[in-house]
């Protein structure tokens, strides 16, 4: 567990730096290639998919890509996804959320979007990834930001011929501006199928086993980001508008995951806060968690400790359990290993030195997990 967390933490401290500090960055006109070597697309129609009843996870962030990535050559983004994995298994993580397109980006052969800015060599990370996890037995789920995309600056650099910044030149209504980053606006259809076009292009090209997606749905609430589609639609509660939009594509992920494959699992890892994930991101939860055709297992980012005064964990987990309690979604409780060691600011004066003055937390969550309805757990 020691090694995971350790890597929790340093993905947590680049996330905090920002990416504003490196200045490498690849060239968007070049293509992920995909080695002669990789069999993995070749033999994607003859395996089983793998995934896990009791699920222990981990996210792959893209925040890491500088580490090893980066100005590495294809061996050596190898060897380190070996040595990740190797980890990840010594501790039982039996799948991974590898992040493939964090902002309108990828980090996988694609038509669609362009190339990961932080990949400078001719390889493919999600084909390499599916490779080496398969091989110990390591479930891989795509890890897709369906609305996220390019800051303006690095918009700038994506070639013309990609449907996301032709649509922006045309001054098309299917992408915003929100403070300098760009998103897709999931109220139109046009959108929704290029969602789900994406999520086609990963499912017929590699053996992944799942996909995945996190808490990144409306960016704001501001009602002018989608007015003039707000007053097209006729609806009278904007707030509901937006939910109904939010689960659509998501519907429509998850019907596009099962006709591809039934044996695929579709996931998401929305924020811990429930009232959070309905009054800023419009992400209807409850219904994803307790309705069959919405996702297969959720994700709750509970990244709170247990004496914090806004979500203690123990009440917050026990919301989850229930919502989930009749249904078939499998329920596995993100977990904030990133904080260990850390002052948390957002979590009330009695509790801001909780992660620091208790080292065993997350083992601690981690037995509450294990005592409670929940499926399983994830690291981050």
């Amino acid at each position: 567990m020691k090694k995971i967390i350790a890597a929790a933490c340093a993905a947590a401290f680049l996330l905090s730096a920002g990416c504003s500090e490196i200045v490498k960055t690849a060239d968007y006109s070049s293509e992920v290639k995909v080695s002669d070597t990789e069999t993995v697309t070749e033999a994607k129609d003859e395996r089983e998919p793998l995934n896990y009843g009791q699920q222990v996870g981990m996210w792959l962030p893209y925040v890491k890509f500088p580490d090893y990535m980066q100005g590495r050559s294809e061996e050596d983004f190898r060897k380190a996804v070996r040595e990740m994995l190797a980890d990840a298994q010594a501790e039982s993580v039996n799948t991974i959320y590898f992040h493939v397109r964090p902002n309108g980006d990828a980090y996988y052969a694609s038509e669609l979007f362009p190339k990961g800015e932080f990949l400078d060599g001719d390889y493919d990370p999600l084909a390499i990834v599916i490779d080496e996890a398969h091989k110990t037995g390591i479930s891989v789920h795509a890890w897709i930001n369906p609305l996220r995309l390019q800051t303006n600056e690095k918009m700038e650099k994506v070639p013309e011929r990609f449907i996301v910044k032709k649509w922006i030149n045309a001054g098309e209504p299917y992408v915003k501006n929100v403070n300098g980053r760009w998103f897709l606006d999931p109220s139109y259809d046009e959108t929704v199928e290029l969602i789900t076009e994406s999520v086609s292009e990963i499912i017929d090209n590699y053996s992944v086993d799942g996909i995945h997606i996190d808490d990144y749905f409306y960016p704001t609430t501001d009602t002018e980001f989608d007015r003039e589609a707000f007053e097209k639609s006729g609806s009278s509660d904007l707030s509901q508008w937006r939910t109904d939009n939010v689960n659509r594509f998501v519907k429509a992920i998850y019907d596009t995951v099962k006709d591809k494959d039934e044996r695929l699992v579709f996931g998401i890892s929305p924020q811990g806060n429930i009232d959070a994930d309905y009054n800023t991101q419009y992400a209807d939860v409850k219904r994803w968690g307790s309705e069959e055709g919405f996702c297969d297992y959720i994700v709750p980012q509970i990244y709170f400790g247990f004496e914090n005064e806004n979500s203690p964990f123990l009440p917050t987990l026990a919301q989850w359990e229930e919502i989930t309690r009749n249904s078939n979604v499998s329920l596995i409780i993100g977990l904030a290993a990133y904080k260990l060691g850390r002052e948390d600011k957002w979590a009330g004066e009695a509790a801001e030195l909780e992660w620091i003055n208790d080292p065993d937390i997350i083992d601690k969550q981690i037995n509450a997990v294990q005592q409670s309805s929940a499926d399983g757990y994830a690291l981050y």
